[in-house]
């Protein structure tokens, strides 16, 4: 695996630290494809609701939570994201929804699908 040249990490108002797009990207491009690190749920401190923890974490499958290496625990959530993610074997890829242009914040869903703005446990920005 490779990190991508699309992105870096840069900090961003109100949330810490967030990716950026280097240069214009597409809609549809892959921006990151990264590794992740399956975690029992069993052994999660506090749970699926450590309210340190489920920052970082996706959930997986009803035993285990992957922590996405690359920058994939680094971007941020949205009700209107640009960006999407799905699972693959041990992965996880994250796709450009729209055009991203050079220097623009690039966001999720963390509800999984682009349009469920189903509440989160904390405030969104």
């Amino acid at each position: 695996m490779e990190q991508s040249d699309l992105i870096c990490v840069r900090r961003t108002k109100g949330k810490g630290r967030g990716v950026f797009a280097r240069k214009a990207i597409p809609k549809g491009t892959v921006i990151e494809r990264a590794p992740v690190l399956l975690v029992p749920v069993q052994h999660l401190v506090g749970g699926l609701y450590s309210p340190v923890l489920a920052r970082f974490f996706y959930l997986w499958n009803k035993k285990d939570v992957a922590i996405s290496l690359g920058y994939g625990s680094l971007y941020n959530h949205s009700y209107r994201p640009n960006a999407e993610y799905c699972y693959g074997s041990m992965t996880i890829t994250y796709t450009a929804l729209r055009h991203i242009a050079k220097g623009e914040e690039i966001t999720i869903n963390y509800n999984g699908d682009p349009e469920d703005r189903s509440p989160l446990g904390f405030k969104v920005i």
